[in-house]
């Protein structure tokens, strides 16, 4: 089922605390003569974060952030909307607080870099000129499957990985459903982002079903040989709770959609289904291709560990999804936010010519399995000189026993602190 623009601002415009933002600004207004001047591209965890803490660690220095939209859309609590169990007002908010603190955002694209220029070229035309720039561009999707090359066929057939219109539209999807209908679930090949979001993504379904559809069934097709976070914890719901509505199918290749027949193609078999939900695989954002920050497997961003700085374009910082994650590094909100904040810290060090500081950083990834229950996964990483890069804590972080309501409590005050931390 589609869902048309008007339609999703139905959704988050009545008390989501959204202003609306100027549609571009000139490349010189608010700038200080003679200041340093870092632009950011894209609003998210990350590039928000960066923005936020360079002006708030460096007043004198000109932060610029390019934003295409005017609205911050976590894709963290996401997977609740499609249960029903909270709404796309609550997990949207505004830019507001940057501004107050003296970030200049620009809604625009980011269309194109000149790294020999530091220059970035607008969609509108305008060009914005830079001493360092931070790229935090998220995530696109590999065209790996020629059946959802359509328009027609990505309406019918979603990914809803990307927290929006296509949220609200599977939403729309499952409440449509027939009870007794199959909803179909196929997980790429890691690495992906947020690697619990799937798992989570099923329990919330689930959860969903079991209270409006109760003789509905979950398929999930899952490319990866077994679940990829916390799968003892999801095992324990799919065989607990939920005892006879999920199944799930470990090792199942995607070949392609008939997004027509509502059938999936697999390496051995084919899958047909009422709502089908296939999300792709996953490479680093358009902008980050057209300017050559990609280096690894024609998807990832690779850089330095110590300042966030590309290593394929000099002056070019890239941050959150779109890198060539650590060992064991998920691609997570909660990563992204901390690499806002460590490569803030070296953007202003470099620009000032000051020692930069390797980075500590803490992972935290709750999942909600119902409408209040959750669990968690954390995890410490610190720089290790000897292999360059960013590496787990032994004996640091955990992992909860079990889903509780008690989680699902903290999990919302993880949620509300970290859009404080981002946004305000």
């Amino acid at each position: 089922m589609a869902i048309d623009r008007r339609d999703f601002l139905k959704w988050i415009s009545a008390g989501a605390g959204i202003a609306a933002l100027p549609a571009c600004e000139t490349t010189g207004a608010g700038a200080q003569p003679g200041s340093a001047r870092v632009v950011v591209i894209g609003g998210g965890y990350g590039g928000a974060t960066a923005a936020k803490y360079v002006k708030m660690w460096a007043p004198d220095i000109d932060v610029v952030l390019v934003e295409r939209s005017d609205r911050f859309i976590s894709c963290p609590l996401s997977n609740l909307v499609l249960a029903g169990n909270t709404t796309m007002q609550e997990i949207t908010m505004g830019y507001d607080g940057l501004r107050s603190r003296g970030v200049r955002i620009i809604r625009d694209e980011a269309e194109a870099i000149d790294a020999d220029k530091r220059q970035v070229r607008l969609a509108r035309g305008d060009v914005l000129n830079y001493d360092r720039l931070i790229v935090s561009p998220g995530i696109d999707f590999l065209d790996t499957i020629p059946g959802l090359r359509s328009p027609q066929a990505r309406e019918r057939v979603l990914h809803a990985w990307k927290a929006g219109e296509q949220t609200v539209a599977l939403r729309k999807q499952l409440e449509a459903m027939p009870d007794g209908g199959v909803y179909v679930l196929h997980i790429p090949l890691g690495p992906y982002r947020c690697p619990p979001g799937p798992y989570e993504r099923v329990c919330q379904v689930a959860d969903y079903f079991k209270r409006a559809k109760p003789r509905s069934k979950i398929l999930v097709l899952d490319t990866n040989p077994d679940i990829v976070s916390k799968p003892g914890l999801f095992k324990a719901e799919w065989n607990g709770p939920y005892k006879g509505m999920i199944d799930y199918r470990p090792n199942s290749e995607l070949e392609d959609v008939d997004a027509k027949g509502m059938t999936l193609k697999l390496t051995f078999d084919s899958v047909k289904g009422d709502v089908l939900n296939v999300i792709p695989p996953h490479r680093a954002a358009d902008i980050a291709q057209k300017a050559g920050l990609i280096t690894t497997n024609d998807r990832w961003c690779n850089l330095d560990w110590t300042t966030g700085e590309s290593l394929a374009v000099k002056g070019i910082h890239v941050l959150g999804d779109a890198t060539l994650s650590a060992p064991a590094m998920p691609k997570s909100a909660s990563m992204a936010n901390q690499h806002g904040k460590f490569c803030a810290a070296a953007v202003i060090a470099l620009i000032k010519g000051q020692p930069v500081t390797p980075p500590v950083i803490m992972n935290t990834c709750y999942s909600f399995v119902s409408r209040t229950s959750a669990m968690h996964v954390t995890s410490i990483h610190q720089y290790d000189p000897a292999q360059k890069t960013l590496v787990p804590v032994k004996g640091a972080g955990g992992i909860s026993d079990k889903s509780s309501e008690l989680e699902g409590t903290f999990a919302w005050g993880w949620a509300r602190n970290i859009w404080s931390d981002t946004l305000a």
